[in-house]
C-alpha cells in the first residue's frame, strides 16, 4: 500500500479559519507594538556582577526572560477591560506543552463567540548573526495529532527580536542587565510556505523547524493541505519510511482502522 492510499481521516476546518487566523495575528502583531511604543519592552535583571551580565553567552538565557515577557504583556492587556485588542483570557501553559500561552479572543462568528490561539514565542537577538535563526517548534506527531484532533488549531509563531545592553545602577554602584524587544513578527505555521518549513528527523517522530524565523512567506492553505505537507516532509526526509509513518498514523489515529 502507498501513502495516497490510505483511509485518511480528514479534518474540515471552519469556513471562517483564514479569517480568524488574521484576526488573531494581527491583534497579536497590535499588542507587541503597542506595547514596545509605550516603552514596555524593557526586561531589567539586577545581579550583584561588577561588569554585568556576560554578553557573548547572553542569548542562551535570554529565551525564558523574552517568553515570559510576552507571557506579561498579554496579561496586563487582558487586565485592562477596556482594551481595544479584545482579549479576554490569556492561559500560561506548563513547560513540555507544545505552546507558550494560549490566547482567546472575543470574535462574533457564525456559531462561536470567539477565536483561540495557542502561541509559541521565540527569541532572536539583534546583535547575534544567526541567533535563533531556524529553531525548532514541536514534534511532528504532536503538531499532526493537533489538526486532526482540531481542524481549526491556530498554532501562531511570535517571533521577538531583542538586543541587550548593560547600565549602571545608580543606587547599588552595579551593573543592570537590559533585554529590549525591538522587533516582532506573528504568523500562523499553517500558513507557511512548503519552503519555509523543514523536518529534523533527529529526537522522537523528529521535529518541524522554520527554515529562517526573520524570512517566511504566507500561502494559505486547507487544514488538510497542511496535513499532507507535514506528511511529505516526513517522508521525503531520507530516514524515515512509509512503515514507520503507518505506524504513528495508527497510534495517533491519523486513518481509520478496524479497531
Amino acid at each position: 500500500m502507498d501513502y495516497d492510499s490510505q483511509p485518511f481521516k480528514i479534518p474540515i476546518q471552519s469556513p471562517d479559519y483564514a479569517e480568524c487566523s488574521r484576526f488573531v495575528t494581527a491583534a497579536i502583531d497590535a499588542i507587541i507594538k503597542d506595547a514596545i511604543a509605550k516603552g514596555q519592552n524593557k526586561i531589567v535583571i539586577n545581579t550583584n556582577l561588577k561588569l554585568g551580565l556576560p554578553m557573548e553567552n547572553i542569548n542562551k538565557i535570554a529565551g525564558p526572560f523574552v517568553e515570559a515577557w510576552a507571557a506579561q504583556t498579554f496579561m496586563e492587556v487582558l487586565e485592562d477591560k477596556a482594551n481595544r485588542f479584545q482579549l479576554i483570557n490569556v492561559e500560561a501553559v506548563k513547560r513540555l506543552h507544545m505552546a507558550d500561552v494560549i490566547l482567546q479572543f472575543r470574535k462574533k462568528r457564525p456559531s462561536e463567540s470567539g477565536v483561540t490561539a495557542e502561541v509559541d514565542v521565540k527569541a532572536t537577538a539583534e546583535d547575534i548573526e544567526g541567533s535563533g535563526k531556524s529553531p525548532n517548534l514541536t514534534s511532528f506527531a504532536r503538531i499532526r495529532t493537533a489538526y486532526v484532533a482540531d481542524p481549526d488549531y491556530i498554532f501562531v509563531i511570535l517571533s521577538l527580536k531583542h538586543r541587550v545592553y548593560s547600565t549602571r545602577n545608580p543606587e547599588s554602584g552595579l551593573m543592570d542587565g537590559i533585554m529590549e524587544v525591538v522587533a516582532y513578527n506573528a504568523y500562523d505555521l499553517k500558513f507557511l510556505t512548503a519552503r519555509d518549513l523543514s523536518y529534523n528527523p533527529a529526537l522522537g517522530t523528529g521535529q518541524i523547524q522554520v527554515r529562517d524565523i526573520h524570512y517566511v512567506e504566507h500561502e494559505e492553505k486547507t487544514t488538510w493541505e497542511f496535513c499532507q505537507l507535514l506528511d511529505r516532509k516526513y517522508l521525503n526526509s531520507g530516514q524515515k519510511s512509509l512503515e514507520q509513518w503507518l505506524e504513528l498514523a495508527t497510534k495517533f489515529k491519523w486513518i481509520k482502522t478496524d479497531e
